[in-house]
């Protein structure tokens, strides 16, 4: 059941584990299909998991195939698809962002990649792992982002895909790691709502980051 999804689930776990934004068992990752959920299990270590390892749920939690149990952070996950309509989850102990998330309220737009997220980063508030009231909190200040950062905890990002979620956590963590080494050098400079606009405006202006004519007539051309 979801063969292909729970496939994509442990190669996204494994990935995460390559680029150390998990460490052994910690953090999950999932994939809904429709009225099911295919999640990373509790207590597998994530650079090895096997499809096969991945369980099965419904939109209740109710244990549906799989012989693990699911992630204890099935709340996070389950509440994203319930709130937001997307298909994909990935929640990390990423080190950087973790670490800001012990001292900001909140991640500032430091670079207009971030506008990718939905902008500024909020940082939910602490509570203990794996609760209902920390699906809550979370959900709500990742409200209108695709990415929240959870205090003195860790990293949620959300995708159509599992592939864009894992992007996601990526682009987070990366624009932590600028927000950190700016401030090691003073005070970071922060993209203002008419800079963040006119980033949004040159993006939709130029057809940013989308294959054009030209650029695939160049690609032909290097490739004789």
């Amino acid at each position: 059941m979801l063969e292909t999804e729970r496939a994509v689930v442990a190669a996204a776990a494994r990935r995460l584990a390559a680029t150390d934004l998990v460490l052994g068992t910690a953090g999950n990752v999932s994939a809904r299909s429709g009225d099911l959920v295919a999640i990373t299990p509790t207590g597998a270590a994530l650079s090895e998991l096997t499809g096969e390892q991945v369980s099965v749920v419904d939109l209740d939690g109710r244990h549906v195939d799989g012989a693990l149990t699911a992630s204890s952070e099935i709340d996070l996950h389950l509440g994203a698809y319930r709130r937001f309509e997307l298909t994909a989850a990935v929640h990390t102990h990423a080190p950087i962002s973790t670490a800001l998330a012990c001292v900001l309220d909140e991640l500032p737009v430091v670079h207009y990649g971030m506008l990718a997220l939905g902008g500024s980063i909020r940082v939910a508030p602490y509570a203990t792992f794996g609760t209902p009231e920390l699906a809550e909190s979370t959900l709500d200040a990742l409200d209108g982002r695709l990415a929240v950062l959870m205090a003195n905890h860790g990293t949620l990002a959300l995708g159509m895909s599992v592939e864009q979620a894992v992007e996601n956590t990526l682009l987070l963590e990366w624009a932590c790691e600028v927000y950190w080494r700016a401030a090691q050098l003073g005070a970071p400079r922060i993209l203002g709502d008419e800079q963040c606009a006119a980033v949004v405006e040159a993006v939709v202006s130029r057809n940013y980051g989308k294959p054009t004519a030209a650029g695939a007539a160049t690609r032909a051309g290097a490739g004789r």
